[in-house]
């Protein structure tokens, strides 16, 4: 009942919280996801390895849909990039159980959360920035919330 609980407080979270702060949630999730990875590959529990990273996989899907090319121009297309790029390195972690490859991912959403973070919280006379490049519509049910699943933590 308690778990319960806090994943109906978690889809509340996802479903009340502001763009930026889903985009924030969504490299946390990932992050979260990574990290257990790592810890059930080096415990040999590599069925539940591979359902954190289908986890870790699913947000950096809604990371990618969520992009708006037309608003956000180059920021979407080099994050668009920085996206698929990782997707690459964790199905080359996967294929070849690279541990290496999946510290890089984790880092590189530890620097993107850090700036966005930094970015959204900044003070009111920070220079206004334009977060269009994550705006798009969520197609396919594919967002945080459908996604979000109870072992996540924000």
């Amino acid at each position: 009942m308690h778990a319960r609980g806090i994943h109906s407080y978690r889809q509340t979270d996802v479903s009340t919280a502001d763009p930026k702060r889903l985009v924030i949630m969504c490299y946390q999730g990932a992050i979260d996801h990574l990290k257990i990875a790592e810890r059930k590959n080096l415990e040999g529990r590599f069925e539940e390895k591979a359902d954190a990273l289908q986890k870790a996989h699913d947000f950096l899907d809604v990371l990618m849909q969520s992009l708006n090319f037309e608003k956000g121009g180059e920021i979407a297309k080099n994050l668009d990039s920085l996206y698929n790029y990782m997707t690459r390195r964790l199905l080359y972690a996967e294929a070849n159980r690279d541990s290496d490859a999946v510290e890089e991912v984790i880092g590189m959403f530890e620097q993107l959360k850090e700036a966005w973070v930094r970015i959204s919280y900044a003070k009111k006379e920070s220079p206004a920035v334009d977060f269009a490049a994550h705006t798009a519509d969520r197609s396919e049910g594919r967002t945080p919330s459908a996604i979000y699943g109870p072992h996540a933590r924000v």
